[in-house]
């Protein structure tokens, strides 16, 4: 059965479409078959992963209302053993409409259970905010990575989060796990950095993927070109530490 990690943090900017697109790039190389959930409205982990987001005519919105099954909104990638759950603009719409649903924090549940043992990995990102669609989300997944920005005000909003994760795990989804927090646009030569990860690994010691993300020129050149840092620059340092996450990721689920 695949194991469904949604990559969340209401800060934005933190780096979690980007952690999404290369985390599934790796995983995909490692040979493990990824379904990426894009329940974002702006739609970035689509285009990044080469989706004309224009003509998909069956998203995650669609799927979200029951206008669509789980298997005709997904749509294969250029990129072998990557399949997508689109986004549209229309998902900020979605929020209005489920509020009469009954059961509206389990929509993507239910969407995702028929399709669920096609994949090894089932990666949700999520947008910016802790609204009814991230906590659809966080209803659907076993486990949540948290992508933490080095930067100031790391840390600052991490305890909303945490307590929304600890509401769900105690209403909604008893199984919820935190995956681990995951450093991003780490630059080893800054003392505030390597003191954010101090603190970040004090506080939540073990919780802490030993692999940082560290700051690259190449993460950013890639989505420009609608592809993974893996495909478009293999050897960069980009890549090279999703490579890594992706078999952490491995080791610490089996």
């Amino acid at each position: 059965m695949g194991r469904i990690i949604a990559l969340a943090n209401q800060k934005g900017g933190v780096g979690k479409t980007t952690t999404t697109i290369n985390l599934a790039a790796s995983l995909a190389a490692l040979e493990k078959k990824v379904l990426v959930i894009d329940a974002d409205p702006q739609a970035n982990a689509s285009s990044g992963l080469g989706i004309d987001i224009k003509k998909a005519a069956n998203t995650i919105y669609e799927g979200l209302i029951g206008r669509s099954t789980s298997q005709e909104a997904v749509q294969h990638t250029p990129f072998e053993n990557i399949n997508i759950i689109s986004s549209h603009i229309n998902l900020v719409g979605a929020e209005l409409e489920m509020v009469q649903m009954e059961n509206r924090e389990k929509k993507l549940r239910d969407l995702l259970h028929p399709i669920r043992d096609q994949y090894d990995f089932i990666l949700v990102d999520c947008s910016p905010s802790l609204g009814i669609i991230t906590v659809n989300a966080l209803t659907a997944a076993d486990s949540v990575l948290i992508p933490v920005q080095c930067e100031y005000f790391a840390l600052e909003g991490l305890s909303k989060l945490l307590n929304t994760i600890k509401i769900i795990k105690s209403k909604l989804n008893t199984k919820l796990e935190i995956e681990g927090f995951v450093l991003t646009m780490y630059d080893s030569r800054l003392r505030l950095h390597n003191q954010i990860y101090e603190e970040v690994k004090h506080h939540f010691k073990e919780l802490v993927f030993t692999t940082v993300i560290q700051r690259n020129i190449t993460l950013s050149e890639s989505q420009s070109h609608a592809k993974p840092a893996l495909m478009y620059d293999a050897g960069s340092r980009g890549a090279t530490n999703h490579m890594q996450l992706a078999q952490e990721l491995i080791e610490k689920i089996h």
